[in-house]
């Protein structure tokens, strides 16, 4: 007696319960959501914003940035915004996953290419609250991290420690890059204020001029620690 000849679309079903598999555990899809918000209240002029834009744009281009980025084993997911007053946060890019240098590309485009459309007051509580709604709605990956580059302390909407005690950011870690330009004990305030979970720190750069360097010196350890697989180092917070 001959065997039953085993259906051909077997294989077909095999991927089918991959793909399945995939979507109940989309953790497993990307290892780090990295949110990048950067300033443009008032106290930011058409020279510091480009500056800023720049910056982001030449970091997204660094060779030691893309080749992180890139790291096989699982991609990275970014989205972009800019914040100024409670209801002055705007889009800039949309969640993006990049697989490939041509993702990368088209995110650096759209933020090259972005229109500012807001010189309001520097609402930082607001803009984590902005920050983590991005979280919220974004792909559900292995870190999660939000990083908020500012040049001023809170001068409008809630403190951002009132935020952290009202608003659940679990294990979201927040890093910050503080640029002292106009206030010289900004670095402080960001470290108490902002910085959040476990291996939270920030870089500071003394100008708008010096953003690009320490943008890239950030970003770079981001992405580091999840590709290394390395416990977060100690906080800078505190």
């Amino acid at each position: 007696m001959r065997r039953p000849t085993r259906p051909r679309f077997a294989p077909l079903l095999t991927i089918f319960a991959l793909t399945a598999l995939l979507i109940a555990n989309p953790a497993r899809a990307c290892r780090l959501a990295l949110v990048l918000g950067f300033d443009v209240s008032r106290s930011v002029n058409d020279i510091d914003y480009r500056l800023q834009v720049d910056g982001i744009v030449a970091a997204l281009f660094d060779p030691e940035v893309r080749g992180l980025i890139l790291e096989p084993s699982q991609p990275v997911a970014m989205a972009v915004f800019e914040w100024a007053g409670q209801v002055e946060q705007q889009l800039v890019a949309d969640w993006t996953l990049l697989n490939s240098a041509a993702d990368i590309d088209l995110l650096a485009q759209q933020i090259l290419t972005h229109t500012r459309r807001e010189r309001g007051l520097t609402a930082v509580g607001s803009a984590l609250t902005y920050a983590r709604r991005l979280i919220a709605h974004g792909p559900a990956c292995t870190w999660q991290t939000i990083d908020l580059a500012g040049d001023g302390q809170i001068n409008d909407g809630p403190e951002p420690r009132r935020i952290y005690d009202t608003t659940d950011f679990g294990d979201i870690v927040v890093n910050g890059l503080a640029i002292g330009v106009h206030e010289h004990r900004i670095e402080d305030w960001f470290r108490r204020n902002v910085l959040h979970g476990p291996g939270a720190f920030l870089e500071f750069t003394p100008t708008h001029e010096d953003f690009a360097e320490a943008f890239r010196r950030k970003l770079i350890r981001e992405l580091r620690e999840p590709v290394l697989g390395l416990a977060p180092p100690p906080s800078d917070h505190g």
